[in-house]
């Protein structure tokens, strides 16, 4: 009677193991997740900056210097804080050659990525500029600017 008993524990035992295994946990070649699908839109939880030139941390410029020969100017943001930022207004710098250029700067587009968290805050830390007024050598440099973030 013993071995009826043991043997029905052993098998009982194995059943729960194969069931363990084949559902709620996944095997090697089947694997279960659950929850919700990770979002690519990325927000901040506290305060969003962009970095100057000069690694000094900005909210919402309505100007700034974007690289240490490039300005930004009159920028009116249609949006801030999510996984990009767009705005308008005008570029300049001291590539500018016509006097249309150097008293006000071509009109632009600007749109600032790559959201990094740093602590309790976040920095963008891409800038894309672009007008349709820029030299071919300026438009190129301009379409993918790394900003300055604080050091870790």
């Amino acid at each position: 009677m013993r071995r009826t008993t043991t043997a029905a524990t052993v098998s009982a035992l194995a059943l729960t193991l194969t069931a363990v295994g084949t559902t709620g946990c996944g095997g090697p070649d089947r694997l279960h997740v659950e929850g919700p699908v990770p979002s690519s839109a990325r927000t901040a939880s506290g305060p969003v900056y962009v970095s100057d030139a000069m690694g000094r941390p900005l909210r919402r410029p309505t100007s700034f210097g974007v690289t240490e020969h490039t300005s930004l100017s009159g920028l009116r943001w249609q949006t801030w804080g999510g996984a990009k930022a767009t705005a308008t207004g005008r570029v300049s710098g001291m590539w500018c050659t016509t006097d249309a250029c150097t008293e006000s700067g071509y009109p632009a587009t600007v749109e600032l990525s790559g959201l990094e968290d740093y602590e309790n805050v976040a920095y963008y830390t891409r800038a894309a500029i672009r007008s349709s007024h820029l030299p071919p050598d300026q438009a190129a440099e301009l379409r993918d600017v790394r900003l300055p973030i604080p050091e870790r």
